[in-house]
């Protein structure tokens, strides 16, 4: 017996370390001109050709996992006699943590000598993949169920989310800003700095005015916040503008010996509601306000 650790593609994880570390993911669902598609790392709908369709004013939706989804997915490893630990994507962002612990209560009635966990992350994008990493790092330690589940409850607040948009709209859609300062805050060029609270709530810090001095700010916070840089993972997440997100590992690593420095694209679920170019940053800091 085994214990299976799950993440869901709301993660934002390159494909390549989803297949090194053999990692198993739910796939969440996005909607364009009423087709339902899987978030599944672009491979039906590159992330490139999705930030088009919303370049060109189509506005997507998303839908969470389901109950029955749940289920089957988590069933599927039960049957084989392996136990579960499942790091969801934010109970404040998404309904799918309330469906994965209503399909646990149901399965261990079905399986009731099994272990399945579901984790509220309080997390999105890379910062839930980040802590899935270190997750992973604590399994192949030897970590128990238990441990694992007591580090997480200790230390997903420190995971530190910052994010910078450069289209107001889409904050709008999602009732973030209201449609009078997403108008004023476009014609000013502001571009708001955002972060995942500790509760896994997505919250405005700041307006910025101009793109590269939000790009730069990102570098200022990581200064302000992070705690033992060096040789630190590093996660940067962006929506189809690599450039910039390039542009942010730079300036970071001229002030600070930091590790490896994984960036890749926001996936279609977390892109619907952030947009094309946004830039987000995950490290390892501060506990979350």
């Amino acid at each position: 017996m085994k214990t299976i650790i799950l993440i869901d593609s709301c993660g934002d994880l390159p494909f390549s370390y989803i297949n090194k570390n053999k990692l198993m993911v739910v796939n969440f669902s996005f909607i364009i001109k009423g087709k339902t598609y899987e978030d599944d790392f672009g491979y039906t709908i590159s992330h490139k050709d999705f930030y088009n369709i919303m370049r060109a004013g189509v506005m997507p939706t998303t839908t969470q996992v389901n109950v029955y989804q749940y289920e089957q997915v988590f069933r599927n490893i039960l049957d084989k006699g392996d136990n579960i630990i499942y790091i969801c994507f934010s109970s404040a962002l998404s309904g799918s943590f309330m469906s994965a612990d209503s399909a646990r209560t149901n399965l261990l009635e079905e399986y009731p000598k099994a272990s399945i966990e579901v984790i509220d992350s309080r997390c999105a994008s890379l910062g839930e993949g980040l802590l899935c990493h270190y997750v992973l790092e604590l399994a192949k330690g030897g970590a128990s169920s238990n441990e694992i589940i007591k580090w997480v409850e200790g230390n997903r607040s420190k995971i530190n989310h910052f994010f910078t948009v450069s289209d107001l709209n889409h904050l709008k859609r999602g009732g973030r800003i209201s449609g009078t300062a997403a108008a004023i805050g476009t014609i000013l060029n502001i571009n708001p700095m955002l972060t995942v609270d500790k509760e896994g709530k997505l919250k405005v810090v700041d307006k910025i005015r101009g793109r590269k001095r939000s790009l730069k700010a990102l570098s200022e916070i990581f200064s302000e916040r992070v705690e033992e840089p060096e040789g630190q993972l590093i996660a940067i997440s962006h929506g189809d503008c690599e450039e910039d997100a390039r542009y942010v590992e730079e300036l970071i690593r001229k002030h600070h010996n930091v590790g490896e420095v994984v960036i890749n694209n926001m996936g279609p679920v977390i892109g619907t509601h952030t947009g094309p170019d946004a830039v987000a940053l995950f490290f390892v800091g501060k506990e979350r306000n």
